[in-house]
Formats: C-alpha cells, sequence, structure tokens
C-alpha cells in the first residue's frame, strides 16, 4: 500500500463537520476548476437522502488528510446493487498509494452489500490522465460523454435578442425569476414536478428516478449556490395544469464559489417546444447576470442532445472541454 519511505497511512470515516476544512482543501487541489467550501459540503451532506447508503473516507498521514473518497446510492439513478463514487488525492500526495488504499476500501464495502456495478465521472483527457489511467486499470470503461462550454456574458450582444424575447411574450409566455415566484404556495411542488417531466426526456444514457420533494427542495432550491434572482420559470398565466400548474419550462444558474455561474436544468414541456421558450429562460438569465456586472457561464450538455447544443452555440458557448462517466461491472458480484 505505501513505498518504504512513506509514512504510514491511516484511512478513517469522515469527522463531520470537523472534517470539512480539510477534505475541501483536498478536492480544490485535486479539481482546482471547480473549487468548493467547508460550509457547501456541509449544506450537501444534510441536504443527501439519508435512506440511501453511502460510504465516506479519509486518507490521513502524520495527521494530515491527504486524500478523501465515498461510494454510495445514486438518487439520481438508483438501483439497489448500483453504486457511484469518486476519491481525490492531494496532488504532492499522489504515487504512494492514497488512492489505492481508498479505492480499496470502499469498493470492499458496496462489494459486501452486493454491489453489481460502479460508476464515477471524470473530467477532461488530458488534465485527468492519470485518473482516467487508473481507473482503466481495474476494469472501468468509459459508458458515456458530457460536453462541457462556457461564454462570458461580456462577449455576447443580448440585444441581439430581443426579437426572440418579443415573440415569446406575444405567445402569452411570461418568464418569471424564482424570486419573484417565492411567495407562489405551490411553486416547489409544481417545479418538482416539471423537473421530473423534463429529465426524462434529457438524453443522459441511464434510467432515472424521482427524487422525494422533500429532498428535491433541499438540493435543488434550497441550494445556496442557487442564483434565485437569475434563474427563470416559463408560465402561461391561463394554464391550470393539476401537476405543474401554469409552469411549462425553466432554467436555473447556480453560482461556484470561484464566482463563475453554471447551468443546472433547462426545459420546456413537451407541448411547448420549438417555440424558442427554452432559449429565451437562458436570455433572460443572462441578462440578469449582463445587469448584475455580469461573468462566465457553464453548462453541460449530452452528445445526443444535438438541439441543446446547438441552442447554445447559438447563444454563444464554446466547447471547452469534455467530461467522462466510467462504469465498472462487478464480475464477481
Amino acid at each position: 500500500m505505501n513505498d518504504a519511505a512513506s509514512p504510514a497511512l491511516t484511512l478513517r470515516r469522515v469527522r463531520k463537520p470537523q472534517d470539512y476544512a480539510a477534505v475541501a482543501e483536498v478536492l480544490n487541489a485535486s479539481n482546482p476548476e471547480w473549487p468548493v467550501t467547508p460550509e457547501l459540503l456541509q449544506t450537501w451532506e444534510e441536504a443527501r437522502d439519508p435512506a440511501l447508503f453511502v460510504a465516506q473516507l479519509v486518507a490521513e498521514r502524520e495527521g494530515r488528510v491527504v486524500g478523501v473518497g465515498h461510494i454510495g446510492h445514486d438518487d439520481f439513478a438508483f438501483e439497489e446493487w448500483r453504486y457511484f463514487g469518486d476519491l481525490h488525492v492531494h496532488p504532492d500526495a499522489r504515487g504512494h498509494g492514497v488512492g489505492t488504499a481508498l479505492y480499496d476500501a470502499l469498493l470492499t464495502q458496496v462489494r459486501e452489500r452486493g454491489a453489481r456495478e460502479v460508476r464515477t465521472m471524470l473530467g477532461d483527457a488530458e488534465r485527468d490522465a492519470p485518473g482516467r489511467a487508473f481507473l482503466e486499470r481495474r476494469g472501468f470503461a468509459v459508458a458515456w460523454e458530457r460536453y462541457e462550454s462556457r461564454l462570458d456574458t461580456a462577449d455576447v450582444d443580448l440585444a441581439q435578442f430581443a426579437a426572440l424575447l418579443d415573440a415569446v411574450s406575444a405567445d402569452g409566455v411570461q418568464l418569471r425569476s424564482l424570486s419573484e415566484l417565492q411567495d407562489d404556495p405551490q411553486r416547489n411542488r409544481w417545479l418538482h414536478e416539471l423537473d421530473w417531466q423534463l429529465f426524462q426526456d434529457v438524453p443522459m444514457g441511464m434510467t432515472l428516478t424521482r427524487r422525494p420533494l422533500e429532498s428535491w427542495v433541499r438540493q435543488e432550491l434550497e441550494d445556496p449556490t442557487l442564483a434565485p434572482d437569475l434563474s427563470f420559470v416559463a408560465l402561461r398565466p391561463e394554464l391550470d395544469d393539476p401537476l405543474t400548474g401554469p409552469y411549462i419550462g425553466y432554467s436555473t444558474l447556480g453560482r461556484n464559489p470561484a464566482g463563475f455561474y453554471y447551468i443546472g436544468m433547462t426545459g420546456v414541456r413537451r407541448g411547448d417546444r420549438g417555440r424558442g421558450i427554452a432559449k429565451a429562460l437562458k436570455v433572460a438569465a443572462m441578462r440578469a447576470l449582463a445587469d448584475a456586472g455580469g461573468g462566465e457561464i457553464r453548462t453541460f450538455n449530452d452528445p445526443p442532445n444535438v438541439a441543446m447544443i446547438r441552442m447554445n452555440e447559438a447563444l454563444g458557448f464554446r466547447r471547452t472541454s469534455t467530461r467522462y462517466r466510467y462504469e465498472r461491472t462487478l464480475e464477481d458480484a
């Protein structure tokens, strides 16, 4: 597990909240493109569905946390026998068996639970080449790709979309921010239902499962990274759908601690597609962000989602990298 020159390595469970600062330090050193804070780690942990299994470990050497890893059920695509995990090793501690020790310990735990499949995600090929090699040596293979694209509102002439917004308004559709709708007593319930309808049409290469309303609200609407002033809902005021009320589409922006923004979900219900509403939702968010001082927006798209990719290109997004979902079937499960 360790070479002869390395001090002893200790694995233990994450202590909450005492370890969050050390865990954030490892995560940020390992993946500086998407930094986190100890406060976010605690919030996300508290929002996790307690009914789902998770194992979380840290690796310590001489009292310092040098690696972190977790594995557990995926609430986006739940199957009792399927697990999702990741592990991170501080760059200055790599090459000394830390990743191997964490991987072996975590895999042992889910094997004992009858795991048949394990999934994980990695970033772009060049930066994460060592991680990809680590997985491939252990029998993982790429099962899916996701494209990352970015734009800066300063580089986009938002006035060019005025006609689009006018056409959507003339179609009877109103665009309202989540902040403007915060006093609507049905907002969360309608959005939860709309989100589920929309996600079922997103080509993600896996069968999705529905999160309970309470978990969804805590993980999505109460997430401190969500920017409610920059996240918009499309409404048809005269519509009274029993499940979604007047809500026909929505798009969210979140703000990373580093200062950039990212798109969470954008979609429009089937009967209202092809009318420019999804594009208008993104334009509304871009305009609101520009009015607030502007900034960079990042988004992810799946290769089969050609319509959304083309829409983003028309808005000014440019592809920057590819993320990979790796999967391993546990042959002896």
